[in-house]
C-alpha cells in the first residue's frame, strides 16, 4: 500500500496488505499453547527497582536527541528541543481488569507528576498495552497536544481530554509541533479494538518524526511488510529506529515481527541505529521474557545492526551504539 490514506471495508480498516490477526479460528490452539507453555514468561523476581534522575531534564540534550525507556513502547523522546511521549502506559497492568491481566515485570522508573513539560503525546492504536486509561486521565485539563491514530480520539475525549488539543490522524498525514518538526502517520500491518466484538474500528500506525536535526522512526505495533522500505525509501534514512521485538508467537507472525523481521525492518528502513521496544515490561507472548532482546543480539551481529539498548528509566543521549545490558544484570540478581 502507499503512504496514502487507510482503506476501509465495511466500516473496519484494513491492512497494507492480507493479514491473519489471530481470531476465534486460533483461539484453541492459542489457549493450549499458553497452558502448556514451561517458558519463563515472567522473571522469577520482579526486575529493578529502576529510577529516574528527573535533574537531567533540566539540560538539553548535547546530541539534541535523548531518550528514556519507561518500558514496553512508552517513551519519553527528546527530539531537536522538543519532548514528546508515546504510547504512554503507567498502569500496572496492561489489561481493562485492574486485577486480572498482564502485569508490569517493574514499576514505572518516574512517577507522572516527575516528567517535565511536554509538547505532544503520540498514540499509535487502541490495545490496552498502548493506551491506559488511567495514564490518559492524569493529563485531562491540560493542553498537551494529542496526536493519535484515526478513531482512537473518542477515548481521549472520554477520559478527559478537551478534543480541541486532539489531532487525529490518517496514514499519510503529517502535523507540526512547534515551528520545525514535523510528525508523519505511516502504515503499520496490525489490528486494533479494545474487545471482541470493536475490531479494527480504529486505526493503527506508525510515526515519523523528523526535526530540523534529526530523523527517528517510531515502530509502535507492526508485523513484518514491504511497506517498510517504502517508508525508508521516502522517508528515511532515519538516525533511529524504534521498533518492536516482543510478543510474537507461531499463531500470529502477521502482526508481530520479533527480532528477526524487526531487525529486517531496520534495514529497510535504512535506520543508523535500532532501538528494540515492546519487550520485557509485559508478558504478552509464550516466549521467556528475555528471549527477543538475546535474539537480537545475535541477529544483530549477522546483519551488521547497531544497536541502542537504554537501561529502563534512565535518561540517555543517542549518540551511537549502546547495551546497557540491564536484563542481564537484573537476571543475576534473581
Amino acid at each position: 500500500m502507499s503512504l496514502e490514506e487507510a482503506r476501509k471495508k465495511g466500516g473496519k480498516f484494513l491492512n497494507p496488505i492480507p493479514t491473519h490477526t489471530a481470531g476465534f479460528d486460533k483461539l484453541i490452539p492459542i489457549l493450549r499453547e499458553y497452558i502448556n507453555n514451561k517458558a519463563e514468561t515472567v522473571p522469577k523476581q520482579p526486575l529493578g527497582p529502576f529510577k529516574t534522575d528527573t535533574s537531567i531534564y533540566n539540560k538539553q540534550p548535547e546530541s539534541g536527541l535523548r531518550i528514556t525507556w519507561i518500558g514496553h513502547s512508552s517513551l519519553l523522546i527528546e527530539i531537536d528541543g522538543k519532548r514528546i511521549l508515546t504510547d504512554p502506559v503507567w498502569g500496572q497492568r496492561a489489561s481493562f481488569l485492574s486485577f486480572m491481566g498482564p502485569k508490569r515485570f517493574f514499576d514505572p522508573p518516574l512517577k507522572l507528576s516527575e516528567l517535565p513539560a511536554l509538547d505532544a503525546i503520540l498514540i499509535s492504536h487502541d490495545h490496552y498495552d498502548h493506551l491506559d486509561k488511567e495514564t490518559i486521565k492524569y493529563f485531562a485539563g491540560t493542553t498537551i497536544p494529542f496526536f493519535c491514530s484515526k478513531g482512537v480520539g473518542k477515548y481521549l475525549v472520554r477520559w478527559g481530554i478537551n478534543s480541541s488539543y486532539i489531532t487525529q490522524m490518517d496514514w499519510g498525514d503529517s502535523v507540526m509541533v512547534g515551528r520545525d518538526l514535523i510528525i508523519t502517520s505511516t502504515p503499520a500491518r496490525h489490528f486494533s479494538g479494545r474487545g471482541i466484538i470493536n475490531r479494527n474500528e480504529t486505526l493503527w500506525a506508525s510515526f515519523v518524526i523528523r526535526g530540523p536535526k534529526h530523523n527517528i522512526f517510531f515502530g509502535a505495533d507492526s508485523g513484518w511488510f514491504p511497506g517498510f522500505k517504502e517508508i525508508g525509501d521516502t522517508f528515511g534514512p532515519f538516525d533511529l529506529t524504534m521498533l518492536e521485538i516482543g510478543a510474537y508467537g507461531k499463531y500470529w507472525p502477521d502482526i508481530h515481527m520479533g527480532p528477526d523481521h524487526a531487525s529486517n525492518a531496520h534495514l529497510a528502513l535504512r535506520g543508523k541505529l535500532m532501538m528494540p521496544i515492546h519487550w520485557g515490561t509485559f508478558n504478552l507472548s509464550t516466549h521467556a521474557w528475555n528471549e527477543a532482546i538475546e535474539r537480537l543480539l545475535q541477529y544483530a551481529k549477522e546483519k551488521n545492526i547497531e544497536l541502542f539498548i537504554p537501561e529502563p528509566g534512565k535518561p540517555t543521549e543517542v549518540k551511537g551504539p549502546l547495551n546497557s545490558e540491564w536484563w542481564v544484570s537484573s537476571k543475576s540478581q534473581v
